[in-house]
C-alpha cells in the first residue's frame, strides 16, 4: 500500500480528507497545480464548481500517469478555489474521478481568481512512488 491514511480518534471527523498519510514509496514527486483547462486553453465546465473539479482531476490523473503513480500514490492535495465552502460538491467530484471515498491529507484554500479568469478551482499534488 503506498499510503496510509491516519485520522486519530482525539480530532474531528475528516470529510473528505485524511488528517495524516504516511508515505511508503521511495521517491517524492511533486504535481503542479491542475486546472479544468482543455489543450487549447478552453475552460471545461463552464461556471459549475463540480464539472471543473472533475476536468481538473482528469488533468491530474493524466500527470499521475506519466509518473507511472495512481490515486492511491497521492499523499497531500492542496485545492485552491474560489469556493472553499462548497467543499461538499469538490469532495463528490474527486470521489467521482479517482472512483473512492479514501482521500489523503488536504488543504483547501480560498483565493480570489487563478490564472486564468473563469478557472474556479486548481489541485497540486505530492506523490510517493516506487
Amino acid at each position: 500500500m503506498p499510503r496510509q491514511d491516519i485520522n486519530p480518534a482525539e480530532l474531528h471527523p475528516a470529510p473528505g480528507f485524511s488528517h495524516a498519510s504516511l508515505a511508503s514509496g521511495a521517491r517524492t514527486a511533486f504535481v503542479a497545480g491542475q486546472v479544468a483547462l482543455a489543450q487549447d486553453f478552453s475552460i471545461v465546465g463552464g461556471s459549475d464548481l463540480g464539472e471543473q473539479t472533475r476536468a481538473a482531476m482528469r488533468n491530474l490523473g493524466t500527470a499521475l500517469e506519466a509518473l507511472g503513480a495512481g490515486w492511491q500514490d497521492v499523499v497531500r492535495r492542496t485545492i485552491y478555489t474560489l469556493h472553499p465552502t462548497e467543499f461538499e460538491t469538490i469532495t463528490a467530484a474527486i470521489e467521482e474521478v479517482q472512483g473512492s471515498k479514501e482521500h489523503p491529507a488536504q488543504t483547501i484554500v480560498g483565493v480570489t481568481g487563478l490564472a486564468v479568469p473563469g478557472l474556479l478551482i486548481e489541485i497540486e499534488a505530492t506523490v510517493s512512488v516506487d
